[in-house]
């Protein structure tokens, strides 16, 4: 059964920013999400539970997976060099 892809308030605000090009490489991603929440070349990410990333090229995208809910949500979406401040 998909899984239902959901962004944060952040997340929506960020990857709107990013050129369309981008969007557009970054969303072939995000969609395939929802057959394979842990697509090949996945990594968790240390000390969070749950919270996963992806690349693509030189941006990434950190999402949560809740398999309770069959929901992937995006926590951030963004070049590498500004994705992991916060």
């Amino acid at each position: 059964m998909p899984y239902i892809v959901k962004f944060t308030q952040h997340a929506a605000r960020s990857f709107r920013k990013l050129p369309r090009d981008v969007q557009t490489r970054l969303s072939q991603s995000i969609e395939s999400l929802k057959n394979n929440p842990r697509p090949p070349g996945f990594e968790k990410l240390k000390g969070e539970d749950d919270v996963y990333r992806i690349r693509v090229r030189d941006y990434r995208i950190l999402y949560e997976v809740r398999d309770k809910e069959l929901v992937v949500c995006i926590i951030e979406a963004g070049h590498r060099r500004e994705v992991y401040r916060g």
